[in-house]
């Protein structure tokens, strides 16, 4: 019983915290052109969303409705998202799914796609099923994108694979690249 009271008693203040994140969402904004690589994934995690609902027998928190997720000036926005926890001792972030036209965004840089998984154990993004990458004038289209944040590393391949119910782009990845204007 007292497992249980400290862990309602933790999630409680966790929900208060994702109330009060909703503020600090706005002020995420352009943070200058950095790559998504150099994200600082151990930074606090914000949220706000229409609907929020605990379930703490499955150590998870199902967001719903205009969801707004922010990380160390990444920010993340569907219209659903389940995030999984561990509660040992304190609440850690194992993993977010986010569903309903996910799209990522830290400085000049953004991605979009039908589905997205945040490996927060692995700090691993994975977008999934009509990927569009922009950054600056650059465009990059797939059916797959990965984003992994130890490396700066990101793959961009034409099955939507990974993710089920993903749609693809017919296999292909493609895209275009910003040529400077003028004559040096």
């Amino acid at each position: 019983m007292a497992k249980r009271s400290l862990t309602s008693t933790a999630l409680r203040s966790l929900l208060g915290g994702f109330a009060l994140g909703g503020a600090a969402l706005l002020a995420v904004g352009q943070s200058g052109a950095q790559a998504l690589g150099a994200h600082n994934s151990d930074a606090p995690v914000s949220y706000a969303a229409d609907r929020i609902e605990l379930q703490d027998k499955q150590n998870r928190v199902v967001l719903s409705g205009n969801v707004d997720i922010s990380q160390g000036g990444l920010r993340m926005q569907a219209g659903r998202t389940t995030v999984a926890f561990t509660d040992q001792g304190s609440l850690k972030i194992q993993r977010i799914d986010a569903t309903g036209g996910v799209s990522v965004v830290r400085g000049s840089e953004s991605a979009k796609g039908d589905v997205a998984i945040y490996d927060f154990n692995r700090r691993i993004i994975t977008l999934a099923g009509n990927v569009a990458l922009r950054r600056g004038g650059d465009t990059l289209n797939g059916g797959r994108l990965v984003i992994d944040l130890n490396s700066g590393i990101s793959s961009v391949d034409g099955r939507g694979g990974a993710v089920s119910g993903a749609s693809t782009t017919g296999g292909r990845v493609t895209g275009t690249f910003a040529v400077p204007k003028g004559g040096n």
